[in-house]
């Protein structure tokens, strides 16, 4: 959605600090959700060589999305409009959708797939809303930066000059930031799951 004002999406969720709704709670359970549904996950999955291949092809880019977005961003300290978040302001969330709709694929089923969809709603759409007012309350660029960078899907080559008539902060891939938010983990986990469900598919064709 292409937002006229972030000050009217201000207005609605009002500041982090004092939020006490659902786009709170959903922040805070984003993680175990994650591990719950994972769980879950494994127990639907009907995988076949087929699935799991296919799933590559969505699997490995999240993973490459979300490693080279986390080399540019500096959480809580300046807003990045460098690297992949010229393109999109949520390259850390749109590989986590890539990742968990591949594993979806993998797991040839209709089930899990709906439920998928259905905590990405519940969960991640409340969760970006809320980052999204403490992003405006905290940086004075973020309403210009907004305008010009869609919220997750990407667009266009992405150049953002100035914010607010300053220049945009400038920067290259940090493999120091890298490391420092532990992105190997996701790529970590990505095999640990293809591995789980090269088990179950042993399994399933005995």
């Amino acid at each position: 959605m292409q937002e006229s004002s972030l000050e009217q999406a201000k207005g609605k969720v009002g500041s982090v600090s004092g939020r006490t709704g659902w786009r709170t709670i959903a922040r805070r359970i984003r993680v175990p959700a994650g591990f719950a549904f994972a769980a879950l996950f494994l127990w639907l999955a009907h995988p076949n060589g087929r699935t799991v291949a296919l799933s590559l092809l969505l699997v490995l880019p999240g993973v490459w999305l979300r490693g080279y977005a986390s080399g540019y961003v500096k959480k809580d300290a300046e807003l990045t409009t460098t690297g992949p978040y010229a393109h999109t302001r949520n390259p850390l969330y749109l590989g986590s959708i890539l990742i968990a709709f591949g594993f979806a694929v993998a797991a040839a089923s209709w089930l899990i797939m709906a439920l998928l969809a259905a905590l990405f709603a519940a969960i991640y759409i409340p969760t970006i809303l809320s980052e999204e007012a403490y992003l405006c309350e905290h940086f004075a660029g973020y309403e210009e930066y907004a305008r010009m960078v869609p919220r997750l899907l990407p667009r266009g080559s992405g150049t953002v000059r100035k914010l607010d008539g300053v220049e945009a902060a400038d920067g290259g891939f940090s493999i120091e930031l890298y490391l420092r938010h532990r992105e190997y983990n996701s790529a970590m986990g990505a095999g640990a799951i293809y591995l789980a469900l090269a088990l179950k598919l042993l399994l399933l064709s005995r």
